[in-house]
Parts: C-alpha cells; structure tokens; sequence
C-alpha cells in the first residue's frame, strides 16, 4: 500500500516550483489563479526570492501549499495514494490531493490560516525550540513543571520533538532539558509558538472559515496530525483540521499508524525530503522517494 506524504513550514527554498510553472500550462494556470487568490504574485516570491522573502508566514505556508498539490495535478496518475498525512500545514495539500477539498478552497483556508497565525504570532512574543535525544514523556513532564506557557508541540521522530510557548518559557525548559541529559535543546528561528494553546486565537477565526468549506469525501484514509489515526469521517476530519492549530503535531505516532495500517512505501509530495528522513528514524529499512517531474 503507497503512502502519500506532504512536508509543512520549514520546507521552503528559494526558486522552489520554478520548474514546475515551467513544466505544464496546468501549472502556469494554477499559478496564476493563485496569484489572483492571494492578491499579491507568490509565484514570483517562490520563483525569485530571499530566504527572507519566503520567511514570512503569509508567503510560506501558501508557497509549500501550492508546490505539493500542483505538483501532484501535473504527475496526474502517478500519485494514486492508499493513505495520505501531511506534517500540520502539509495536512491541507493532503485534503486537496486526496479529494476532500477544492484546490481554490485548499488555497484561500492556507491563506486564511497563515493570517490567522501571524496575527496571534505578533500578540504575544513567543518562539519554538528543538529537543533531541530524550523520550518523550521526560520533555512533557519538564514542560509541565515550567512556570509560564510552554508544550511539546511536534513529535517529529523519536528522539526529537519540539516544544512551543513564550519565550521565557521556552528558555527555561530548555535550560532544564539539558540538564535532564538532552542532546541539544535548541530554539528555532520561527516568528511563533504553533501548535500551542497560544494559537488560540488563530483556532478561533480558522474555525468558522473551514465550517464554511466543502469538504467532500476523501478517496482513501487521512491520517491526522491530532488523532494519528486513518480518519475518514468527514464531520471528524472537519473537527481534527480546527483542532490541529492549538494540539500537537503527533507525526511520529502518524508514520507508526501507517506502517502498522500497511504501508509498504512512502512518497513525499513537495519541497525538501524532510518527511522521508523522518520515516528513516522509525524504520531505516522503509522504503521512500521524492515526487518528481520525469
């Protein structure tokens, strides 16, 4: 059975889907809608530039969005998933690429959740911060004795998750988790605290937009980011697609869910081959590619 994966913020790089626009006149069109969705040229952003330019979460998250589910309309039937998961923003181009909703749909709740996100970002100064080598329950644990606003926020693989909250918070559980035996505790050049209860207010102005979307029946599973379970209940996924901003990304729990549920191969669908290297740190034997013009 073929897994279909879709990598999220963080995924990003310069001159990402030029080859893409240039491949199709599907892309070039798709593109160019995006261009009139968003109000502003995020094809020339993506195409030509910065680090910085791309950054900026209002650019970042449509960006990814558009490479993984343009992607997949130009390669047509060779994605053909049994199961998909996208990685939190990944989670929407798997909505799209599995049927459960429109690509101009997909596009404007990304751009919707990505305002929603900055503005709660600039509410409160908050950050991100990698943990490597401890279990689990010991980062929680930490995180749960540290005054302030601060979770696990992203179990990415075993042995790294990531934690979310004010940046005091943030400071003081990693100052802890190094002296609990971390490998590294690192803070991440991110703008906000995502998958923390200080998205709050973000969760609120994204709720009533996806309430408004059609979402239609998947063609296979979903495997959501807050239930790491094949969901397939459009009332359920709806709810898991609200609650995902505010609980964590349970993305290790995801690929287990998977292997166990039978699948043989995985493929990501966009920039970057991070979801595969993740894959590996379950099990190094599983097979994984890239999605790719031929």
């Amino acid at each position: 059975m073929k897994a279909f994966v879709f990598p999220g913020q963080g995924a990003q790089f310069p001159g990402m889907g030029k080859d893409l626009y240039d491949s199709s006149s599907i892309a070039k069109q798709r593109f160019e809608e995006a261009n009139d969705l968003l109000g502003f040229n995020i094809s020339e952003i993506m195409f030509s530039g910065t680090p910085e330019d791309l950054k900026q979460t209002k650019v970042t998250q449509p960006a990814i969005f558009l490479h993984s589910t343009i992607l997949a309309e130009v390669l047509g039937d060779q994605i053909n998933p049994d199961m998909v998961a996208g990685h939190s923003l990944g989670e929407f181009s798997a909505m799209v690429v599995a049927g459960g909703m429109a690509f101009s749909d997909g596009l404007k709740l990304v751009s919707a959740r990505a305002n929603a996100m900055q503005e709660a970002c600039e509410a409160t100064p908050s950050t991100m911060a990698a943990v490597l080598g401890l279990e689990n329950k010991i980062v929680e644990d930490v995180c749960a004795s540290t005054d302030g606003v601060v979770v696990a926020a992203n179990y990415n693989c075993p042995g790294q998750l990531v934690i979310s909250g004010e940046i005091p918070a943030v400071e003081a559980a990693c100052a802890a988790l190094s002296e609990a035996g971390a490998r590294r505790a690192l803070m991440l050049p991110v703008g906000g605290a995502f998958h923390s209860p200080l998205m709050e207010p973000a969760r609120e102005k994204l709720a009533s937009a996806i309430e408004a979307t059609e979402i239609n029946q998947l063609r296979c599973p979903i495997f959501q980011n807050i239930s790491a379970q094949p969901e397939t209940n459009i009332d359920t996924i709806r709810k898991n697609l609200v609650a995902q901003l505010t609980a964590p990304v349970r993305w290790t729990q995801s690929m287990e869910a998977m292997i166990a549920y039978g699948a043989t191969s995985v493929t990501e669908v966009g920039p970057g081959k991070v979801l595969q290297g993740l894959f590996k740190k379950v099990d190094r034997a599983f097979p994984t590619e890239s999605a790719a013009l031929s």
